[in-house]
């Protein structure tokens, strides 16, 4: 049974469709609508319709730029695009966009039966001559990771394959084997088996999650679930596990690489990456802190002991005005060390290691880690002296607090721009997700995904919200009747707006008109009886 979803801003219209079709008896399961482009495609993404049935003249994102959207995402859906618009523009536009079929209002129920069945009918042969190859759930998962494959076809392996993929947010781990003694360059091959089994055993203890091996030493976990930060505890909780059985079982030291949590499945491939940076970054350290444990054995060395948790804290919360000063408290104990041997040189590598790392992952910056740490590798081999070690910290706090900063004002101007926009154009019934990207010279989709992360609410809200905000200050101010008031926040159809406003509220326009001339006449009796 192909799964049906319809957008149109119309509620008499999606009430009508709705209920005139017997969906099951036609084959079909009527899985939801939306009002307009922008709240129908975290339903679209969330519920899969095989089918998408829209509108192209709707408030904020129309059809055709709702089209656009899903064919770029999930060029599986067949759409089938309706409008009361006999515009030959409108259908060159559809047609171009790859849409399945195009037809005027009204449509009647037998013929929106028929243009459902040819769509089926098309998406049954599709899948018949793709079945002619199958994936592997290794190989899927492998092309995942390595962004080798795209949304739609993941999505339709996984179907064959019985897994369940889709989910709000996925995030990759890289699990990795290696002796516990570091003077061990490999395990033996029966300790490989004891681990790779115990490591299979434990994974299998964990839903919703995906795993698949690399190399005999490695394999890749994606985790998958509807709450990031469960994500994330679930990761740590098992890294945690995993290393102390592993070291107490077979005597193998487990070291988890952890990506970031991702909304999109093709996002997968993100958070592998971001898995292989992680791992390249532990390798550096560990072998950093080899180095630094060898060469703390050399009687010219005087070791030093810092509070690296310290400086961690510092890093997220601190001051330039506040640097200085903590800084030099902080490495006080560098004071009188000596500066010719390798472990000074280590010892800095070491933090700046450790500082780099926890910025990049505490800031979210986009800042280039690998490139940074040459240059600073370089500053490191300069350092000869205490003062000059107190001037490198400082300078390393700067460059990582250019990157705190990049994050947190990353977005800020961007959603300013967009309320602004809203602000100033909320009587214009054209206004669209595409006319306000298009001003500020970002995409549509980025935009709205923005948006949404950063306000807590979609732009499709915050529209409607400034709207009926509008509407109630003009329904207790002027005389207006409700279809001019309609009409002056955007509307342009009295019934669609009391809907909505009803909708907002818990009144009518009539009735919220009334309610407040009783809350005036109540308050102006009020200060009569103050004045008496």
């Amino acid at each position: 049974m192909k799964k049906i979803m319809l957008v149109d801003d119309e509620i008499l219209i999606r009430e009508s469709i709705r209920e005139c079709v017997n969906w099951e008896k036609e084959g079909f399961i009527y899985c939801g609508d939306a009002s307009d482009g922008e709240l129908a495609l975290p339903l679209i993404e969330q519920q899969l319709p095989d089918i998408l049935i829209t509108d192209i003249k709707m408030p904020f994102m129309d059809g055709l730029e709702l089209s656009a959207v899903v064919r770029q995402r999930l060029p599986q859906i067949k759409i089938i695009i309706l409008s009361g618009h006999d515009d030959f523009q409108y259908a060159q536009s559809a047609l171009r966009l790859g849409v399945e079929d195009y037809c005027l209002k009204p449509v009647s129920s037998a013929d929106l039966v028929q243009l459902l069945h040819a769509a089926s009918h098309r998406i049954d042969e599709e899948q018949r001559l793709k079945r002619t190859y199958a994936y592997t759930p290794e190989k899927l998962f492998a092309d995942l990771c390595g962004g080798l494959i795209g949304t739609a076809a993941a999505i339709e392996a996984a179907d064959q394959l019985d897994l369940q993929l889709t989910t709000p947010y996925y995030a990759v781990a890289i699990l990795s084997l290696a002796p516990s003694d570091p003077r061990k360059l490999h395990l033996s091959q029966a300790a490989y088996q004891a681990a790779g089994q115990l490591l299979a055993d434990q994974l299998k203890e964990l839903p919703n999650s995906f795993v698949y091996k690399r190399s005999r030493t490695e394999s890749v976990l994606i985790l998958k679930g509807s709450q990031p930060e469960l994500i994330s505890a679930k990761l740590e909780t098992l890294a945690a596990i995993l290393q102390r059985k592993m070291k107490t079982a077979v005597g193998c030291e487990l070291s988890l690489s952890l990506g970031s949590v991702q909304e999109r499945l093709q996002s997968v491939h993100v958070s592998y990456l971001e898995a292989e940076e992680d791992k390249m970054w532990k390798k550096l350290s560990k072998q950093n802190k080899a180095k630094l444990w060898e060469v703390s054995f050399d009687p010219s060395s005087d070791l030093v002991l810092l509070d690296r948790n310290r400086l961690i804290d510092f890093l997220k919360l601190g001051s330039s005005k506040e640097a200085p000063g903590f800084i030099r408290q902080f490495a006080a104990e560098l004071n009188g060390m000596n500066w010719d041997s390798m472990y000074a040189y280590y010892l800095i590598n070491d933090i700046t290691l450790e500082l780099v790392r926890t910025a990049k992952q505490s800031f979210q910056t986009g800042g280039n880690r690998a490139e940074l740490m040459k240059e600073l590798q370089q500053q490191i081999r300069s350092i000869s002296n205490f003062e000059e070690s107190i001037d490198y910290l400082n300078t390393l706090l700067e460059r990582l607090w250019r990157w705190r900063a990049e994050g947190s004002d990353k977005y800020g101007e961007l959603i300013d721009k967009v309320k602004q926009q809203i602000r100033e154009h909320y009587d214009d019934d054209q206004l669209s997700l595409y006319e306000i990207s298009k001003k500020i010279g970002v995409s549509s989709s980025h935009l709205s995904k923005i948006f949404s992360q950063e306000t807590g609410q979609t732009m499709t809200e915050y529209l409607t919200t400034t709207r009926i905000g509008k509407a109630k200050e003009l329904l207790k101010t002027t005389r207006s009747k409700t279809f001019e008031i309609a009409f002056q926040v955007g509307y342009n159809d009295q019934h669609y707006f009391s809907n909505l406003f009803k909708k907002v509220t818990g009144l009518t326009p009539t009735e919220y008109r009334k309610q407040g001339l009783v809350e005036n006449k109540a308050g102006l009796v009020g200060e009569g009886e103050d004045r008496l």
